[in-house]
């Protein structure tokens, strides 16, 4: 357990973003879900709609600093991959 004001002060700061991040990246993962739904189905129509859903979900994340911005990139990525291969 932190003795000094300061580090005290830095744990709770440090819980609070953790949560905040988690809840982001929990965001991510549910969006993503969709999206794998939306291609199993075939359904180009609804996985483009999701996609961009998707893409601004990643494009805040990375804003926020919660996932790196070529995470972010490689994820695009790979989603605009996927698809593609169902049209």
């Amino acid at each position: 357990m932190p003795t000094n004001k300061s580090t005290m002060k830095r744990l709770r700061n440090s819980k609070k973003a953790q949560l905040r991040n988690k809840m982001v990246k929990t965001g991510l993962k549910t969006v993503e879900k969709k999206f794998d739904k939306a291609i199993e189905a075939a359904d180009a129509a609804v996985a483009t709609a999701i996609l961009n859903e998707c893409f601004s979900s990643l494009d805040k994340a990375c804003k926020k600093g919660v996932i790196h911005a070529n995470k972010a990139a490689n994820k695009k990525g790979r989603l605009n991959k996927r698809l593609n291969s169902i049209k």
